[in-house]
């Protein structure tokens, strides 16, 4: 259940709609509060000849109808650029990166203010009376009708340099790299990490078959692990968050078998048909890469954006130097309470410079700024195993180079910094490229 509540609360969070319907709430809400106070005839007079609209029925009317019309005209414009932004995310950046333009907050504030502002002045208008009418004024509300039209404006002016800014790759670059770093600082940490008992240990565990399909979207560990120390038994999970599950598959070993496992685990997870898009650092390294892929395409042809991702990149795996990535493994008196498989070193890094590495094979500018990059990240990383991997992907670099590149003069300048690479990984930091 905890699962599930957590779920609905990002749902909640991640919605386009929910920060807009609370600016209209807020609207009506105010449009009523104010009008009450206006029928209270509690403002001081000298309130209401120096600072409120002080004018007549027809005045007020006026004023408020063009508020209103002004309004939803303008918000229809906003969906529209918001509209556009986001085809051309899609078009140049990939499709992963819509939620940075959904979930944004400037843009959601800025549809809610007009929005609410619209419903704000409708609200008041159908409240103005004329001497034939009854002759109702609602003059503080008229005031703040007027002061939300100058908000507009400015908001209007905010949200033309706001999307001007987000639709700049580098912005999104910067904006990925962000969710980059926080994601990486909740996946890891710089205690030792216990380690998963070696796969023999699970020799003859009974495998818990899942009949649900969707993307592993929240998993209650400590939940699930409590179940499992009270039930004295071991649980493996065998998808992490972000994987697929799939029908008929098996989702977990538990050893020694225990009644309600199966249930125990459908309360502690929870579905969805839509890959999670945050919490995940498979998927948030993979954000960056299709930034980085695109640009390789013969369509944008950009490398320089490319290089650019490099650059985040490397940037994230030196800040990996102090942390380890979390093993996922509960343990209880040395005993093995559940185990979550999680990504790992060697994984992430794959992740990382496959598929840009493969892409770029004809790209010797690409290519060249990858093994400088990856000569830095052995600069600052010193663990033998880690080493190693970086190592096997600059010459995975440069079998690729050998082999696709037939310009003698970019071959030559590749191997220069592929020698520089080696120099610093047998050497140390000193030794890096400058």
């Amino acid at each position: 259940m905890t699962a599930r509540l957590r779920k609905l609360l990002d749902d909640l969070t991640e919605t386009f709609w929910l920060v807009p319907a609370l600016l209209v709430m807020l609207g009506l809400g105010g449009a009523f509060g104010l009008i009450a106070l206006d029928r209270s005839a509690l403002m001081p007079s000298w309130l209401l000849d120096n600072w409120l609209y002080n004018g007549g029925a027809t005045g007020a009317r006026t004023l408020l109808g063009a508020v209103a019309s002004s309004t939803i005209g303008v918000a229809g414009t906003i969906f529209s650029i918001t509209i556009a932004a986001l085809s051309l995310a899609v078009g140049q950046m990939g499709p992963r990166l819509l939620r940075n333009f959904t979930r944004d907050r400037g843009n959601q504030i800025t549809l809610g203010i007009f929005l609410g502002t619209f419903c704000y002045a409708l609200v008041v208008l159908r409240s103005v009376r004329t001497e034939t009418e009854g002759a109702f004024i609602p003059h503080l509300a008229v005031s703040v009708g007027i002061a939300l039209a100058v908000v507009c404006v400015a908001t209007l002016v905010y949200f033309v340099g706001h999307m001007a800014g987000r639709i700049n790759v580098d912005t999104v670059i910067s904006l990925v790299s962000e969710d980059l770093h926080d994601i990486m600082q909740e996946s890891t940490g710089e205690d030792e990490q216990a380690a998963p008992p070696p796969a023999a240990w699970w020799a003859g565990a009974q495998p818990i078959i899942e009949d649900r399909k969707g993307y592993l979207h929240q998993l209650d560990d400590e939940g699930l692990a409590a179940w499992a120390r009270e039930h004295d038994t071991a649980i493996r999970l065998l998808v992490r968050p972000g994987d697929y599950v799939f029908p008929g598959a098996p989702i977990a070993l538990i050893k020694p078998p225990r009644d309600g496992i199966e249930e125990a685990i459908r309360s502690a997870t929870a579905l969805d048909p839509k890959h999670p898009s945050f919490g995940d650092l498979h998927f948030a390294i993979g954000q960056l890469v299709e930034v980085a892929v695109r640009a390789l395409s013969p369509g944008i042809n950009d490398p320089q954006t490319a290089i650019t991702v490099l650059d985040r990149l490397g940037s994230a795996l030196c800040e990996m130097k102090p942390r380890r990535l979390r093993s996922g493994v509960s343990v209880e008196d040395g005993r093995p309470l559940l185990v979550v498989p999680h990504l790992q070193y060697d994984e992430m890094v794959d992740t990382m410079f496959h598929m840009i590495r493969q892409n770029a094979a004809r790209t010797p500018a690409v290519l060249i700024r990858m093994v400088e990059v990856m000569a830095r990240v052995a600069s600052c990383e010193r663990d033998p195993s880690r080493m190693a991997t970086i190592r096997r992907h600059a010459d995975l670099v440069l079998n690729d180079a050998e082999r696709e590149i037939g310009n003698p003069s970019d071959l030559a300048d590749l191997r220069a910094r592929h020698l520089a690479f080696l120099d610093v990984v047998a050497n140390g930091p000193l030794h890096a490229l400058t």
